[in-house]
């Protein structure tokens, strides 16, 4: 397939026999579904349908009790559905104002949902309807003895699972990051619901009628690509259903259980692309189980369990079986077919080009872009996936941020210097791409208190050359992460504000501040979001409704963003805010002690690296290092480790005393004081850092 994919639009059909190989049914952004099998390791098509709208999901379903080979597209509002043989029996419009995003099968049911609202249909009729408190990522509906009735779970962008009754809410669940995908962990009944977040974390969840219970849950120790798809199928072949994950980095992951409950990582294998939809079946030789992935350029793959490896003694000829080598021939004439068709469409377009009357047409590519904050070392991690290779990338900002280090990434960078007085230009790089490069994985640092946009201008390796920009926002809080709930136990900073503002403005004012926070303003009176620095580890409280809002934190510099930042939009449109503060002197001390830890390794870290080149001169001199000290000695071994890890994180000490800066600043601005003046004196106790004599100066100055 040439055409690129959307996650979970590849599904597999039920085996005709118990040895049968099963067909792929497969849907793409042109609209066109696919069927195929598998024979003599070629690609055999079953059916194809004609091009049209893009599909964004695929399932299968039937009536209930029957093999589930009934095949369900949906694309924009409308849902159709095929035969296996490729039959349509079904066109239904569900009039919904925005396109599909995610859909459930079961029966004579229907579940959809696009953006905010889910529905259920019955035989194509209205039954229940939802509107969501934030983005909708994916659907699945479980139905077991426990429970009386079909039961939908939303997996919803603010970091919960909803379970509904009817049109109403029975509960929710919360998870550890957004959730992407949800599957049911036994497919034919159960109330079992696997979930993976968009952080590349795994969980399952026990589904009763009043409450849920976490089974377990699996962390991204190894910072993985965030998790696009999930499937359950024994292919260990131990009578327990393993679990197969793709993720948008291109990891393909097995999970097996073992003698606990908790599963363990058994198999990996990466592929150069996002994985959007795995399944585990049996495709291309009866009797051998296989994981079927496909990826976000429209490749095709199976990992099988036949035993590929041929085993020889010493002296002995390893010989390629017939059918081995008719593959590698068939392939070699596949890639000569190809290059000549390089070759002819190369030429007709130099014809073309130097032709009179020909007119040149910009070539329109899919971008597959993402633009995470990353909990763990508090920065932005921005991905970018072409159909083609990337020539460069240039990246742009107006305000300042760091690039940091990403192991993944070989692209050759090189930074042009910006006027940022006149223009606000902060940052142009540049980004040679290495031939065949199709994603692209950067990391970035901004500051709080300082907002703008990012522009990343992505070149593809297409003629004529062509060019697309991508914008990202930076907002005025940009560390901060969405979270359940906060420690009510902290010395809290509050910040109060009174005017004639609707609800819808008072909320679009805390997006533009806040990252995770839903566009759509939340249905009812008020609302309360909660929020972590992933910096800093300070929290901040946001509630509000019409006419008044409440914003608490423990890190008076947030307070003073916010404060800075609302009223200005108060001020765009001409509305008088009533600004009121209740200041804790205790949280500033509080802040300090949890930057503490922080700075002293930064510190550490610091001096250790300047003297890694002294020690090596006095090793290279002496001819060993068994005369130094053993703190010494251990910094000359992990020499490597410290430069490496200082690299990574360029600019993590002016960052810690920029901070502690803003915070003097900040604690007085409320007093109505200015200490720029005794900035320099603050800049001088932290070269000879000590957090007492850090307080004390706090306190006296």
């Amino acid at each position: 397939l040439s055409i690129y994919l959307i996650h979970k639009t590849m599904k597999l059909l039920p085996a005709l026999g118990k040895k049968a190989t099963q067909k792929v049914a497969i849907a793409d952004h042109d609209g066109i579904l696919t069927c195929f099998g598998m024979k003599k390791g070629e690609a055999v098509p079953v059916f194809k349908t004609l091009p049209g709208q893009k599909i964004s999901r695929m399932d299968l379903g039937g009536a209930a009790g029957t093999p589930q080979e009934k095949i369900f597209v949906c694309s924009g509002s409308q849902v159709r559905g095929f035969t296996k043989k490729g039959k349509q029996f079904l066109t239904f419009e569900a009039n919904l104002t925005e396109s599909i995003n995610a859909m459930h099968v079961a029966g004579a049911d229907l579940f959809v949902c696009a953006s905010y609202i889910y529905n259920h249909y019955c035989d194509c009729k209205d039954q229940d309807y939802y509107l969501s408190g934030d983005k909708i990522n994916d659907i699945t509906c479980l139905s077991s003895e426990n429970l009386t009735r079909i039961v939908p779970v939303l997996a919803c962008q603010d970091r919960v699972l909803r379970v509904l009754q009817g049109s109403e809410l029975a509960y929710d669940i919360e998870v550890p990051g957004p959730p992407s995908v949800l599957e049911l962990y036994n497919k034919e009944e159960g109330d079992e619901v696997l979930y993976g977040t968009t952080d590349g974390k795994i969980g399952l969840v026990q589904i009763g009628k009043r409450s849920a219970a976490t089974k377990w849950e699996v962390d991204n120790d190894k910072k993985k690509g965030g998790i696009l798809c999930i499937d359950t199928y024994d292919i260990i072949g131990d009578g327990v259903n393993d679990i197969l994950v793709g993720r948008d980095d291109g990891t393909v992951e097995v999970f097996g259980f073992e003698s606990t409950n908790e599963p363990t990582l058994r198999f990996e294998h990466v592929l150069s692309e996002s994985v959007t939809s795995i399944q585990g079946g049996c495709v291309g030789k009866e009797s051998y189980d296989e994981i079927l992935t496909a990826t976000y350029t429209g490749w095709v793959t199976g990992l099988t369990t036949e035993p590929q490896k041929a085993e020889a003694g010493p002296g002995d000829e390893v010989r390629m079986s017939k059918e081995t080598q008719s593959k590698v021939e068939a392939l070699r004439a596949e890639l000569e077919q190809l290059q000549v068709k390089v070759l002819q469409g190369r030429e007709q377009y130099q014809q073309t080009s130097q032709s009179s009357t020909a007119v040149s047409a910009v070539p329109f590519f899919s971008i597959n872009d993402k633009f995470t904050l990353c909990q763990d070392d508090a920065s932005y991690s921005l991905t970018l996936e072409v159909q083609t290779a990337i020539d460069n990338l240039l990246l742009q900002s107006d305000v300042p941020i760091d690039l940091l280090d990403v192991d993944k990434n070989s692209a050759v960078v090189s930074f042009s210097e910006c006027d940022s007085e006149p223009n606000g230009n902060f940052l142009l790089a540049t980004y040679r791409c290495q031939a065949n490069t199709t994603r692209l994985e950067l990391k970035v640092r901004s500051i709080e208190g300082q907002f703008g946009t990012l522009q990343a201008y992505i070149t593809p390796r297409l003629q004529p050359k062509t060019c697309q920009v991508r914008k990202y926002q930076i907002k005025p809080l940009s560390l901060h992460q969405r979270t359940h709930s906060i420690d009510q136990e902290r010395p809290m900073n509050r910040l109060s504000l009174v005017g004639q503002f609707s609800f819808a403005e008072i909320h679009s004012w805390v997006v533009f501040c806040l990252p995770e926070v839903p566009e759509k303003t939340p249905a009812g009176e008020n609302i309360a979001f909660y929020f972590h620095n992933t910096f800093l580890g300070t929290q901040l409280e946001a509630t509000y409704c019409k006419g008044e809002g409440h914003f608490r934190s423990d890190n008076i510099s947030t307070i003073s963003i916010l404060s800075d930042v609302l009223s200005k939009e108060a001020t765009k449109r001409k509305i008088n805010l009533n600004i009121s503060y209740d200041i804790d002197d205790e949280s500033v001390s509080h802040t300090l002690k949890m930057i503490h830890p922080k700075l002293e390794y930064q510190l550490l870290l610091a001096r250790k690296v300047q003297l890694i080149d002294a020690l090596k001169e006095l090793q290279v001199h002496e001819g060993n290092a068994d005369f130094l000290i053993p703190e010494y000695r251990n910094i000359l071994d992990e020499s490597a480790n410290l430069l490496e890890e200082y690299k990574k994180q360029p600019a993590h000490l002016e960052r810690l005393y920029g901070m502690i800066t803003d915070l003097f600043i900040d604690k007085f601005k409320f007093k109505g004081q200015n200490v720029k003046t005794k900035v320099s004196s603050l800049l001088e106790i932290l070269d000879n850092y000590d957090l007492n004599s850090l307080l004390d100066f706090f306190n006296e100055a």
